[in-house]
C-alpha cells in the first residue's frame, strides 16, 4: 500500500515538474524576445551617441569632457527616480509601466538630434534618463515572479545579451548612418538618433498587446501549469527574508550589492563610451571605427552566456562574481601596457567579458533574500545607486583625457575601482559563508 501510494506521489512530482518546465519554456518563448529587443534599443540609444560623437561634437561644439558629462548625465535624473518608478511599477502593473517607460524614451531618444548645442545636450540626455528610469530594474523584478530560481540565471543571461548585441550590431549600424550626411538637410548623426530612438515607441504598444502583469493572468499558460509553476514560485525558500522596501535599503547585503554594481557599471560604460574615440585616435575611418567597436560584443556575447550557464549548473555565484571583477581589473590593466591596436583591443574585450558578465550574475542574487516590493524597491535601489556609475565612467576618463592627453589614466582608474569591488565581493562571500543565506 505504502509503495503504491510512494509511486502516485512520485508520478504527481513528474507531472507537476513536467507543468513547471513546459510553463518555463512558454514564458521564455513569450517575454524573453520582446524584452530583450526593447532592453537592446534601451542600450543602443544609451551608447550609440559614442559613435555619434564621430562627427556631432564638432557640429555642435563639445569638448571631450562636455562630452563625457552629456554622456552621463542622463544617469543623474534615472538614478534619481529608479525607485519611484519601480514602485510604480509594482503597484500599477508591469505590462502598462514598461510601455510607458519605452514610449517616452524613444521619442527623448529622437530628439537628441536636435540638439544645438552642450545645454541642450545636457537637457535632452537627462530627460533620456527621466523617461527610462525603472525599466532595466523593472524587469529583473518581472523575470522573478514568472521563472523559478534554478531557470533565473539563464533567462537573465539571454534577457541581458542585448548589452553587448546593442553594440555588436549597434555599432556598425550607426556609423553606416553618418553616411547619410546632408540626406534632407540632417546630419549623419541625427539620422541615427531618429531611426534608432523610434522604435521604442512600437516596442512599448506591444507590451500593451503581449505582456500580462503575473502569471495568474497568462492566457497563454493552462490551468495546470498556472497551477505548477505558482506552487514552484510560492515554495522557493528566502532566507532572513525581506519584505519592506526600507529595510531592505538598510540590509548590508543590498549596500555591498550596490557598491560593486557601481563599480563595474563605471568600467562597463566608461569603456563602451568611449571606445569608439579610443579606436579613432588610430587614425580610423568612422566604418572602420564602427566595426572593431564592435567586434568585442560579439566575444562578451558568448562569454557572458557561457558563464551563466555554468552559474545555473553550478551555483557559486559570488565566487563567480569575484573571478568576473577580477577579469575586468586585469584587462583593463593590461590594455594600457600592450598599447597595440589589436592586443588592446583584445585586453578590452576581456575587462568588457568580466564587467558585464559581473552584472548578470550579481542580478540573481537580491531575490535570494529579497521578496516583495522588498525585492522591487531593493532591485532599484541597487541598480539606481550602482548606475551612478554610468556617469562616473564616461566622465572620469574624458575629465582625465582633457587633463593628460591619453585614455591610460582612465583605464588605470577604472581598473582599481574594480579591485575594490572585489575587495567588497570577497567580504560579501564571507559574510554569506557565516550566514548560509547565498549561494556563494
Amino acid at each position: 500500500m505504502l509503495e503504491l501510494v510512494g509511486d502516485q506521489c512520485r508520478a504527481e512530482d513528474e507531472v507537476r515538474s513536467g507543468s513547471v518546465g513546459s510553463a518555463v519554456a512558454k514564458n521564455t518563448r513569450r517575454l524573453v524576445p520582446l524584452l530583450g529587443i526593447a532592453y537592446f534599443f534601451n542600450n543602443l540609444d544609451r551608447t550609440s551617441v559614442g559613435i555619434a560623437a564621430l562627427q556631432m561634437n564638432d557640429d555642435i561644439g563639445l569638448s571631450a569632457e562636455q562630452f563625457g558629462w552629456g554622456a552621463g548625465i542622463l544617469f543623474f535624473s534615472y538614478c534619481l527616480l529608479e525607485i519611484p518608478s519601480n514602485m510604480m511599477m509594482y503597484r500599477f502593473g508591469a505590462r502598462r509601466w514598461l510601455a510607458r517607460i519605452m514610449m517616452t524614451w524613444g521619442l527623448a531618444a529622437a530628439a537628441t538630434a536636435f540638439a544645438a548645442g552642450s545645454y541642450s545636450f545636457y537637457a535632452i540626455r537627462f530627460l533620456l534618463g527621466v523617461f527610462e528610469s525603472g525599466f532595466f530594474p523593472g524587469v529583473i523584478w518581472y523575470i522573478s515572479i514568472w521563472f523559478p530560481a534554478r531557470s533565473r540565471t539563464g533567462v537573465l543571461a539571454w534577457f541581458m545579451a542585448a548589452t553587448p548585441l546593442s553594440s555588436l550590431i549597434g555599432n556598425p549600424l550607426s556609423a553606416s548612418l553618418l553616411g547619410m550626411d546632408g540626406v534632407w538637410r540632417l546630419a549623419g548623426w541625427q539620422w541615427m538618433f531618429l531611426i534608432e530612438g523610434l522604435p521604442a515607441c512600437l516596442l512599448g504598444f506591444l507590451c500593451l498587446v503581449l505582456l500580462a502583469d503575473t502569471p495568474d493572468k497568462a492566457a497563454w499558460l493552462t490551468p495546470r501549469e498556472r497551477e505548477a509553476l505558482l506552487g514552484e514560485l510560492a515554495g522557493e525558500k528566502h532566507d532572513r527574508v525581506r519584505k519592506d522596501l526600507w529595510a531592505a535599503t538598510k540590509d548590508v547585503r543590498v549596500v555591498m550589492l550596490t557598491g560593486i554594481t557601481f563599480a563595474f557599471t563605471i568600467s562597463s560604460y566608461g569603456i563602451g563610451i568611449w571606445l569608439p574615440l579610443i579606436l579613432k585616435s588610430h587614425n580610423l575611418n568612422n566604418m572602420q571605427v564602427g566595426w572593431l567597436s564592435a567586434m568585442p560584443y560579439f566575444f562578451v556575447t558568448i562569454g557572458m552566456l557561457l558563464w551563466a550557464r555554468l552559474v545555473d549548473r553550478k551555483g557559486q555565484k559570488i565566487s563567480n562574481l569575484i573571478a568576473a571583477l577580477m577579469l575586468g581589473a586585469t584587462g583593463l590593466v593590461l590594455s594600457v601596457m600592450l598599447t597595440s591596436l589589436v592586443p588592446a583591443l583584445t585586453c578590452m574585450t576581456l575587462a568588457l567579458i568580466g564587467t558585464i558578465s559581473a552584472r548578470t550574475i550579481l542580478y540573481t542574487i537580491p531575490q535570494s533574500f529579497l521578496t516583495g516590493p522588498a525585492a522591487a524597491g531593493g532591485i532599484a535601489f541597487i541598480n539606481s545607486i550602482g548606475a551612478f556609475g554610468a556617469f562616473v565612467g564616461p566622465y572620469m576618463v574624458g575629465f582625465l583625457k582633457d587633463r593628460t592627453g591619453s585614455f591610460e589614466t582612465g583605464m588605470i582608474g577604472m581598473a582599481i575601482i574594480l579591485v575594490v569591488a572585489t575587495c567588497i565581493a570577497g567580504n560579501l562571500k564571507l559574510l554569506a559563508i557565516h550566514n548560509d543565506d547565498i549561494p556563494v
